[in-house]
């Protein structure tokens, strides 16, 4: 019996049927089918946290930028890793692999800022605000499509 091995009603086997292989692969196919967009969707939902932080950070520098001037910084600007020091002036820096971009509009006395990226590479952008009351808000939702 060199590198055979005895089954149950005396079939002499050496490995698996080409069916068993297959069946194998259909499972692994559909596991993957289920756990590949899952994961895609967490990962789009981490980048969000990005726009996130630096909108409070914005949120909270405004507030002390307005206690010490009486205004609010406004600046036409856009904020993104290509320009990361657009907001120096309230301390809120953009640096590294920023994906979004933001800009801060409004007067002396109210201000939004608005963070946008295309998070998917489709035509949807996904848009963040806060307002000078703190309020966060999601505009529109890359993720959702």
């Amino acid at each position: 019996m060199k590198n055979k091995r005895k089954i149950q009603g005396g079939v002499n086997s050496r490995g698996f049927t080409l069916i068993e292989l297959m069946i194998v692969v259909v499972i692994i196919g559909i596991l993957a089918a289920m756990a590949i967009p899952r994961w895609w969707k967490a990962s789009e939902r981490s980048k969000q946290s990005e726009a996130k932080l630096i909108l409070k950070q914005i949120y909270t520098n405004e507030e002390t930028y307005y206690q010490a001037n009486s205004e609010y910084f406004i600046t036409g600007e856009v904020a993104s890793a290509a320009n990361p020091y657009a907001f120096a002036p309230i301390w809120v820096d953009v640096i590294g692999g920023a994906l979004y971009e933001y800009v801060i509009q409004g007067d002396a006395f109210s201000f939004t800022a608005t963070a946008t990226a295309n998070l998917d590479a489709d035509g949807t952008i996904d848009t963040w605000s806060i307002d000078q009351d703190g309020i966060l808000l999601r505009v529109i939702d890359d993720t959702a499509d």
